[in-house]
């Protein structure tokens, strides 16, 4: 089992679990996504960050303390190449993908990152950070993000892995937020008063 940790210690999923953490703007919910991967990473899991909002280099820099564990941390950016910022090398902890809308390439980055977690360096429990499919939608329409995240759950799932998606409540309409609530197992949500509630399996 996998215990959430942060403000939901004590809280357990079972591997292969997939959860969506929604909310309001500035309600919380991508520190408490950044908790949740800290409290596995405390814990001797892996964790991998898939970002479509920030580089490497800045996550990096805002979350220093992240990267103090002996755990290994990977990010998938999608975001330097696509702000054209040269020739950049992929790295056993960093990949890049071409833009935040080449689903096929974050895919094939995430599962780059599962393989070298499990095989070099034998870690088998790991935790995805996506942040966020907000943007995610911005790019795409509902049914190709469907089709993407369909697989890309199901990796977190053959993997034993936890999954925590992030995305912004009133963003999207009622049909776009009932169709993704399909693929997740369970759903964590934050309020503007900065109180967490949780749906979980």
């Amino acid at each position: 089992m996998y215990d959430l940790g942060g403000p939901l210690n004590g809280t357990e999923v079972a591997p292969g679990t997939n959860l969506l953490l929604s909310g309001p703007p500035l309600s919380g919910k991508i520190p408490l996504g950044y908790q949740l991967l800290e409290a596995g990473l405390a814990d001797g899991e892996g964790g991998i960050v898939v970002s479509n909002r920030h580089s490497a280099e800045r996550i990096r820099a805002e979350r220093a303390d992240l990267f103090e564990y002996d755990a290994p941390l990977g990010i998938v950016d999608c975001v330097t190449k696509h702000q054209g910022q040269g020739t950049i090398a992929d790295t056993d902890l960093v990949q890049y993908a071409s833009s935040p809308e080449d689903m096929t390439g974050i895919g094939i980055d995430f599962s780059e990152l599962l393989k070298e977690f499990y095989t070099s360096r034998g870690v088998t429990r790991n935790r995805a950070l996506f942040v966020s499919l907000t943007t995610l939608l911005m790019y795409s329409d509902l049914q190709t993000v469907f089709r993407f995240l369909h697989v890309f759950t199901s990796r977190i799932e053959n993997a034993d892995a936890l999954g925590l998606f992030i995305v912004q409540e009133g963003a999207h309409d009622d049909q776009a937020m009932n169709t993704l609530s399909q693929l997740f197992d369970g759903a964590i949500e934050t309020d503007e008063d900065g109180s967490v509630t949780t749906n979980l399996p």
